[in-house]
């Protein structure tokens, strides 16, 4: 070939490839749960990323907790859940914080953490130097090592719901259920067991679910929400996006309102109607009689 026209051929075009999309940390396909022919969660589909943390809300009796439970292979279902690898979950891939947990008697609370390690031990092995590392570890950042040969039978409502989660994060999976995981706690330890999740997601790629009554705290700290009624899913997407003031008032029952604080979602109930001085007129006048 001539320089001539070797120099009037374009150079060819690199190939470009589409980035392979990440895989999803959970799946789940048209999930059903029922009990005694009575369908308590409907065909529920949801992919949770590496990383993300999808919050559920919705009224009582919704089925957020049965759904949780069934994505922990405590509840038989139909349809399919499985990991990013197409397995189905097991103990070492995702770890549920129960609502309302059972506390074993006779056990501490180091004994009780350490069971989170069962799931990484073989058979009839004990526990090794690094499973007591990462039960240290947990106790230290959740502020219970002063709680640690203390017997869980004598914990509060409170101290005994962050050892639960202390279980759970001791467990190491990549995919963390939490079922109101901080209903008995109050406004300090909320932040600090939510503010530790949210740093492990972002530090250890933790993947989370989880339901949550107070919406407010839910948009603080979800990706997206999946908003359950009656079993079904009623809206799903960023907070800014399912907290929406007439669904919200629909749904429970009462006029709410949504705003934003600092950049933050807030729902709150709508201000109380005050009754006018028309209408306690009567009533200071009846006083005025009775007393004359």
């Amino acid at each position: 070939m001539s320089s001539t026209l070797a120099t009037s051929v374009p150079p060819a075009e690199p190939v470009m490839t589409a980035a392979a999309e990440p895989e999803p940390a959970l799946v789940c396909r048209d999930v059903q749960v029922s009990f005694r022919n009575q369908t308590i969660v409907y065909e529920v589909n949801l992919d949770l990323g590496t990383s993300e943390w999808l919050g559920i809300i919705g009224p009582n009796g919704a089925g957020k907790s049965t759904l949780l439970r069934a994505i922990a292979g405590l509840n038989s279902h139909s349809g399919t859940i499985h990991c990013g690898g197409g397995h189905t979950p097991g103990a070492t891939d995702v770890a549920l914080v129960p609502q309302s947990p059972v506390m074993p008697t006779g056990m501490t609370v180091v004994e009780y953490v350490l069971l989170g390690r069962t799931a990484h031990l073989g058979w009839l092995a004990r526990e090794s130097k690094l499973d007591r590392q990462v039960v240290s570890s947990v106790l230290q950042r959740l502020e219970l090592s002063m709680f640690a040969n203390r017997m869980v039978s004598t914990l509060s409502g409170g101290e005994a719901q962050q050892v639960v989660v202390a279980r759970a994060l001791a467990q190491q999976c990549p995919v963390l259920l939490l079922d109101e995981p901080t209903s008995a706690l109050d406004v300090g330890h909320q932040v600090s067991v939510l503010e530790l999740v949210d740093d492990l997601r972002h530090t250890e790629g933790l993947s989370v679910i989880a339901a949550m009554h107070d919406l407010s705290t839910a948009a603080r700290f979800a990706d997206r929400l999946i908003f359950i009624n009656h079993g079904r899913i009623e809206a799903q997407g960023s907070p800014v996006n399912v907290l929406k003031p007439d669904l919200l008032s629909f749904v429970y029952g009462t006029p709410l309102t949504v705003q934003s604080i600092h950049g933050e979602l807030v729902v709150l109930p709508a201000a109380r109607r005050h009754k006018s001085s028309s209408h306690s007129q009567p009533y200071s006048n009846k006083t005025r009689e009775e007393t004359s």
